[in-house]
Formats: structure tokens, C-alpha cells, sequence
């Protein structure tokens, strides 16, 4: 079983129709969200094992969060509920598909996650990411259930997923990030989330995470045409813990590090992009279910995988992430859409 944590939202996402006729500003429609919702949600739908740990609200969209992960195979048995409201993501679609956000998540439910005494028999990894560990004070609890967890031999795997405008005081969540790594198995960040936490400058706004589209950060330097501030980065992360790092690189696709010094790279699929929203929520489900299907859902496995084995893993996540980005919102792919 895989366990998944973290926060919970609604997504307003613009529409291509006005609210009313010869209205400027779009409507916007409700979507089910938020980084680990969606991972959970994905890895369901690929049919992986797969429990999802939060605390989502007793309002009607709360109810509609729970509605999705069940309808995903998702066991909810982990989720706790408040009368708070559900954290709400207003989406700002760029014309190549990417998309920002702007978060009202201010007395919300998912900030007053408590740590859960245990999670189930038998989980062999654990998933964390997003708002959830920057948003107080159910960040602290989050982390306290990564560094139990991981001392207690579960596979751990995280996504920053970096929303500047959440961070008040960057170089703190640096730090933070960092103390993380020792705790980790496996890391996984998106090309311009790396430039963010390494502290470098970012190139222009990016195109999808993990399928087809321009990276948004210039080549040049080591790592297959990774910038050399994100090379530098990622050594000296992967020094500190994971024993992998998987980058995300829009049209130039995705790269794994090593801890052992190996480096693999896949291109993206070609899509026509509808959205990007969600893309990388399904590369982070599509690594783990493919890594359990390789039986490598542990931190010594990870670290054995060869060259073969990681362009399979990173294949298929190029690909579930293409059939997400090809369709409005986070809607990711099932097993057999693959299969096919």
C-alpha cells in the first residue's frame, strides 16, 4: 500500500466562455485538487493500493473530494474532517497551458491535519508535498509523519511543488527543504522548482510538467542540458539523502540523478496541451507505481535500478503525464489508457 499525504483543495479554473454574454471575466468551474489529491488520485486510477491522509472539510466540496478519491479506488479510512472550509486555488491558464495560482487558504480545513497514531499494515511508501509543508500548522504535523515514518523503514518520497506566493521568508523553507533530505528516498521537482531552492534565477514561465513543451529554463551546462546551478543543487541534495531525484523538464522531458553519480534522461511526449494542471501530481503516481513494479519500493532497490530500468520508470511517467496535460484539469490517465 502506498499512503499519500497532504492537502486536499478545490481549483477554480477559468472557462473558455465568459460568465455572461459580453462579460470580460471568464467563469470559473470547481475541479478537484490540490498536489497530493491528485497524486493519490492518479495512483488509484493506475490501480496501485493506495490510502489517502489528510483532513478535508464536512462542507459540499469537501464531500466532493472524498466523492473523487473514492470513485479513484482510493481508501479514505486516514482522512479526518472539520467544519473549516475547503482551501480554494483560483488557476490563471498562461496560452501555452501552464498554469499559475493564486490560494485562499486562510482558517481552512487541511491546515489542522493532526499526526495519525499509525498508518496501516503493510504501507511500504509514503508521499508527501505541496502546500501542505508550508501551510501552519499542519505543516509541522506532515513533517513529523515524513520523519517517523521514514525512521521506521518506510520508502518516502516527496514533492516540494514550490508556490512562491504561499513561502514567506524563502531562504527558512530552504533550510527546511534540506532538513528533509536525509529523510528521503526519493525527490522529485520540477526544473524551475530546483532553480527556486537552489536559489538561482528562473528563466522564463515553463511549459508542462513532464510532457510536451518548453522547459522554460535555458540549456546550457552539465546533465544533458540541465543548467549547471540545477546540476550543482541536485549533487549536493542527493549527498545529503535520496537516493534519486527525478527532474521534470517540460518538451526536454525528464531526468533522473542518482545518488552513485548516474544520470538518465527521456524525452516528453508529444501532446496537444489543454492544460497543464495536475501533469506533475501524475508523474510523481506514475514513478511510484512503476518503481513498485519494479519491485523497487525501497531505498536499497532504488539505488540498485540500472539505466534500462530507470528509462522504463521514466517513460511511463512521460506518458501518463501527456495523457493528463491533454485534457482540462487534473484528470489523470487510467491503467488501461496506458495499456492502449
Amino acid at each position: 500500500m502506498i499512503v499519500v499525504a497532504g492537502e486536499a483543495l478545490i481549483d477554480l479554473v477559468p472557462s473558455p466562455q465568459p460568465s455572461a454574454p459580453g462579460d470580460p471575466l471568464p467563469a470559473l468551474l470547481p475541479r478537484r485538487g490540490g498536489g497530493p489529491y491528485n497524486t493519490a488520485l492518479a495512483l488509484g486510477r493506475l490501480g496501485s493500493p493506495t490510502t489517502f491522509c489528510s483532513r478535508i472539510s464536512t462542507d459540499s466540496f469537501g464531500e466532493a473530494l472524498l466523492d473523487g478519491l473514492r470513485g479513484g479506488g482510493v481508501d479514505t479510512s486516514l482522512v479526518q474532517r472539520g467544519g473549516e472550509p475547503t482551501t480554494l486555488a483560483v488557476a490563471d491558464i498562461s496560452p501555452d497551458g501552464s498554469a499559475g495560482y493564486g490560494f485562499y487558504a486562510e482558517g481552512t480545513a487541511d491546515r489542522l491535519f493532526a499526526v495519525p497514531p499509525a498508518l496501516p499494515e503493510g504501507v511500504r511508501a509514503l508521499s508527501l508535498g505541496t502546500c501542505s509543508l508550508v501551510l501552519e500548522p499542519g505543516a509541522s504535523a506532515y513533517e513529523a509523519l515524513l520523519r517517523r515514518e521514514a525512521r521506521r523503514g518506510v520508502f518516502t518520497a516527496l514533492d516540494p511543488n514550490i508556490r512562491p506566493g504561499l513561502i514567506p521568508d524563502a531562504d527558512a523553507y530552504r533550510a527546511r527543504f534540506r532538513s528533509w533530505l536525509p529523510d528521503l528516498g526519493l525527490l522529485k521537482l520540477s526544473e524551475e522548482d530546483a532553480l527556486w531552492l537552489a536559489g538561482a534565477p528562473a528563466g522564463p514561465a515553463g511549459g508542462p510538467d513532464g510532457a510536451a513543451g518548453g522547459s522554460g529554463v535555458p540549456a546550457g551546462g552539465a546533465g544533458g542540458g540541465l543548467p549547471d546551478a540545477v546540476v550543482a543543487a541536485a549533487r549536493e541534495w542527493l549527498a545529503a539523502g535520496p537516493a534519486a531525484l527525478v527532474l521534470t523538464r517540460g518538451g526536454d522531458g525528464l531526468t533522473v540523478l542518482t545518488r552513485d553519480g548516474g544520470e538518465v534522461t527521456v524525452p516528453g511526449e508529444p501532446v496537444t496541451v489543454v492544460d497543464t494542471i495536475g501533469a506533475g501530481d501524475t508523474v510523481n503516481a506514475a514513478l511510484l507505481h512503476r518503481l513498485d513494479a519494479h519491485g523497487a519500493l525501497s531505498y536499497a532497490a532504488v539505488a540498485a535500478l540500472g539505466a534500462d530500468d530507470w528509462r522504463d520508470i521514466l517513460r511511463f511517467a512521460a506518458r501518463a503525464a501527456a495523457v493528463t496535460c491533454s485534457r482540462a484539469g487534473a484528470e489523470p490517465p487510467f491503467a488501461a489508457e496506458l495499456a492502449a
